[in-house]
């Protein structure tokens, strides 16, 4: 870059990211919701032993006490201490969305900011606002290219999620602009994470925001100890977008309004909170579903079929017909089926993490409704996470019922309540949920972020009670 020419987005966002922060409170409360709705899946998913791998592995890396894995009082590297951390806030896919990037931002944001947040000594405030631009740089990396990094088979979460860990990281370790650069372009060169899991059950995707958080915090070391990167990561040539998106990207949104000073501004108060621990992209019909059923004044034994609007980008991910929708091989391939989420839906009234049990895949009652499912793939304006949900019942006697939704629930302008958000977090973390909560709620005071550790590894050491 000449003196004077144009900064490139990488020097741009390092100088907001390491610049003075001025959080809207609006902003300040949209954080600590899904600070809190992420705590509470990762010590549900540690409460299940659903993480067990990542957290055994991260475990045995070891290294020096800077970091807590999250559920346990075991310190280790802050970089290990990332991959259990991420792994366990999404391995229920519990975990919340921002629909125009279609990222799990706090999978990647929460697990780097404690972690990196303990490792140098951070008081709450500064690991706040270190989340807050996670949110912002996870958010806007992804929503650039708009189920573009889907599209070309990856996880947008993955490729995302490494900027906004380095970002997290170089932001509490104190990094100048010029050294964030260099972090941001390392970063990029350690974006992935494949969908192949789509079609396997196979428990990759669990991972994925674990691989980001670890490597956002290996780049901000490795650019302060000197490694360079490259500060056309974003812009090209052979940039981020170049290499991994599909169809129309639009850098400008990485900058566009970025630290506003109208909370409006801030993708953080876009990122919805899910209801359900499975597929957002399937949550529209589920909703449907469930308005349709409620609307029939039937019981579910009624319905001979349902017929489904979907979003193509959804029905890509939630709708291939290259696997089984109906007799899931796995928990996760359950999760990743609209038909069989939407069956379960409709004939238990609810879905919840017992849902997905390895024991109610082959549920009869599920499995017959799956296969009497069916859909148009129907494009629209938006984003597909943000697409409205149509759905036509057929019942026995002959009767078409339509279920409508304006959009799948937890966000958008169906923003899960204060009192939905505690009852879900209520359920993750069990008996012990309360003073957790409080903790966490008083983070930004706090001097350190000891005592929401505490608070979790007393939370997670509750067994979860799994329903059928």
């Amino acid at each position: 870059m000449t003196a004077d020419s144009a900064p490139t987005t990488a020097t741009a966002l390092a100088r907001w990211i390491t610049g003075d922060l001025a959080v809207p409170a609006e902003v300040d409360a949209a954080a600590l919701r899904h600070l809190l709705d992420g705590l509470g899946n990762a010590v549900a998913a540690a409460r299940a032993h659903a993480a067990d791998p990542a957290v055994s592995v991260a475990v045995g890396l070891g290294g020096p006490a800077e970091a807590t894995v999250l559920g346990t009082g075991t310190r280790i590297s802050a970089p290990a201490a990332a991959l259990a951390n991420g792994t366990l806030v999404h391995a229920l896919d519990f975990d919340d969305t921002h629909a125009g990037g279609l990222v799990h931002a706090t999978a990647v944001v929460l697990p780097a900011a404690l972690a990196v947040g303990e490792q140098v000594g951070a008081s709450g405030r500064q690991v706040l606002d270190a989340a807050v631009i996670g949110y912002e740089v996870a958010c806007r990396v992804a929503a650039a290219a708009p189920h573009g990094f889907h599209a070309g088979g990856l996880h947008a979460t993955m490729v995302a999620g490494v900027f906004s860990s380095a970002a997290v990281a170089a932001r509490l370790m104190g990094l100048d602009a010029a050294t964030t650069v260099n972090a941001l372009g390392i970063a990029g060169s350690q974006a992935g994470g494949l969908l192949a899991f789509l079609a396997t059950g196979a428990s990759t995707k669990q991972l994925h925001p674990g691989f980001a958080s670890q490597s956002g915090i290996l780049a901000a070391r490795l650019a302060a100890a000197g490694a360079t990167g490259p500060e056309t990561v974003f812009d090209g040539p052979h940039g981020v977008y170049d290499a991994l998106a599909t169809g129309p990207v639009d850098v400008g949104v990485i900058l566009r309004d970025l630290g506003s000073s109208d909370p409006r501004g801030w993708e953080t108060t876009r990122i919805g909170i899910k209801p359900w621990p499975t597929c957002q992209l399937a949550h529209a019909t589920m909703a449907a579903a469930g308005e349709a059923l409620a609307a029939a004044g039937v019981g579910v034994e009624e319905v001979t079929a349902l017929h489904a609007q979907v979003h193509p980008d959804s029905a890509s991910v939630v709708c291939a017909t290259d696997r089984d929708l109906t007799r899931p091989v796995s928990p996760y391939a359950a999760k990743f089926s609209l038909p069989w989420s939407v069956a379960a839906i409709l004939v238990d009234g609810h879905v919840g993490v017992g849902t997905y049990a390895p024991a109610n895949l082959d549920r009869p009652e599920i499995t017959a409704l799956a296969g009497r499912i069916t859909w148009d793939e129907t494009p629209g304006d938006g984003v597909a996470a943000d697409a409205p949900g149509d759905v036509v019942l057929t019942l026995a006697d002959g009767r078409t019922v339509a279920g409508h939704v304006d959009r799948s629930p937890g966000g958008g302008s169906a923003p899960l309540s204060d009192e939905g958000l505690l009852a879900k977090f209520t359920g993750n973390a069990g008996p012990e949920a309360a003073p957790l909560a409080e903790a966490l709620r008083a983070l930004a005071d706090a001097p350190d972020p000891t005592t929401l550790l505490t608070r979790a590894a007393t939370a997670a050491a509750v067994p979860l009670e799994v329903p059928a």
